[in-house]
């Protein structure tokens, strides 16, 4: 069987002169039976393969990359064309996974990150980057935002510069200083600079590079959160002894998915989502104000990896991501704690882990047989008894805190 010739991916720098490519460049273009690309390329270019068939590259993808395919196996001369880098959110990369890197030859030029961090003078190894061009996910957007470094966005019409500003800083992050870029290395290419609060309030072009950098001292979560910088509902908290050796049981790993349920002010969701630069965290709260006071904690602590849930568990998990690490604070009286534990196991990653904090011994002893008909191992059970010191004249005393209970369980590799 004849083995398809490889498939040649031409990275160009804007504004896409002819005059600009190489002479290899346009000797493969010349040769080409069908050139794909972009609309601004295959204009500018037209008269450098003016006998080879066209095919616009516009989303949804599909069709031209089917097209591809067939042009491939009949072993077609193809040129794809692409802006910058194509192995920077380009064709090039979708092409290497659709056909493996063999099948591919890669001719890059400087990518839009590139030209933008020249434009600053800054060194581009250092900088993160993201793209949400035709893309709906913003957490790897808020994962880049809590690194402390600064970070390059490519945007689109839905997620543009100041749609992400206002992102930002709804979730406590108002440090970054904001270049954006638009037109980047054409003659009409504009840039501005300025606050995300500036940047909240204007309007950009639809396909933007927006470059973040960050001021001193952010607002970062962190283990052992006071209570008197949260937000609560009288005082509705899970203690930070118990926070902590919640959290040790669970034993998040950096990219998990967290569910925090019955999260009350959000306290146990703050402190995970400090573990967990590359996940997410989910704070599920059926009370509407204590849901208002997990947004706020949010925005005081910069936890931009935190997602408030409003709604009543387990009705209100159906869309959430599968979770790899679960700890319920609340939901587990009256009843509760054996249908709920039970929905909550079955959306359990396997080998994830879930951590249960009970106060009443109904609830604990309910816990118990539920995770134990769950499991074929016993829960592991650990109380906390803890004290805080208090003044008492010009000295202090320890006054006790309500012991607590914690059950966990992991879940079988294999369960499902």
């Amino acid at each position: 069987m004849k083995v398809p010739a490889p498939v040649h991916v031409a990275g160009l720098a804007a504004p896409f002169a002819p005059e600009a490519l190489s002479p290899d460049l346009r000797s493969l273009l010349a040769g080409a039976s069908l050139v794909c690309g972009g609309r601004r390329p295959l204009e500018a270019l037209a008269p450098l393969f003016p006998r080879a068939a066209l095919l616009p590259l516009v989303a949804p993808l599909e069709a031209a990359l089917v097209r591809l395919d067939e042009a491939r196996i009949r072993g077609d001369a193809v040129v794809v064309l692409a802006d910058g880098d194509p192995l920077f959110f380009g064709i090039g990369a979708t092409l290497a996974r659709r056909w493996g890197a063999d099948a591919v030859r890669i001719h890059p030029a400087p990518s839009c990150l590139q030209l933008a961090c020249a434009r600053l003078g800054l060194p581009h190894h250092d900088v993160a980057a993201v793209s949400l061009h035709g893309r709906d996910a913003v957490h790897p957007f808020l994962a880049a935002a809590l690194r402390g470094r600064p970070f390059c966005a490519l945007t689109d019409a839905r997620a543009t510069p100041g749609a992400l500003a206002r992102l930002l800083l709804d979730r406590g992050l108002s440090h970054f200083r904001a270049h954006v870029f638009e037109e980047l290395g054409f003659p009409g290419e504009r840039r501005w600079e300025g606050s995300l609060q500036e940047a909240a309030g204007r309007e950009f072009g639809p396909a933007c590079v927006l470059l973040l950098l960050p001021g001193p001292s952010p607002r970062r979560p962190h283990i052992g959160l006071s209570a008197a910088m949260l937000a609560s509902d009288k005082g509705l908290m899970t203690k930070a002894p118990v926070r902590a050796a919640a959290l040790s049981l669970l034993r998040p790993a950096p990219d998990d998915i967290f569910w925090d349920i019955g999260a009350g002010s959000g306290a146990v969701a703050l402190e995970a989502s400090s573990l967990l630069p590359d996940g997410r965290v989910y704070a599920v709260e059926q009370v509407p104000r204590r849901a208002l006071d997990i947004q706020e904690n949010r925005r005081r602590c910069g936890a931009a990896n935190l997602h408030v849930v409003l709604g009543d568990a387990p009705g209100c998990l159906a869309s959430l991501p599968t979770p790899g690490r679960i700890f319920v604070g609340g939901g587990l009286s009256g009843g509760m704690a054996g249908p709920l534990l039970r929905e909550l196991y079955a959306r359990l990653a396997p080998g994830g882990r879930l951590a249960a904090a009970c106060v009443l011994l109904d609830s604990l002893a309910a816990c118990r047989q539920a995770l134990r008909d769950l499991t074929s191992r016993p829960p592991e059970l650990l109380q906390i008894a803890a004290a805080e010191a208090r003044l008492l004249g010009d000295d202090c005393h320890l006054s006790a805190l309500n012991p607590v209970f914690l059950v966990a369980v992991e879940k079988n590799s294999t369960s499902r």
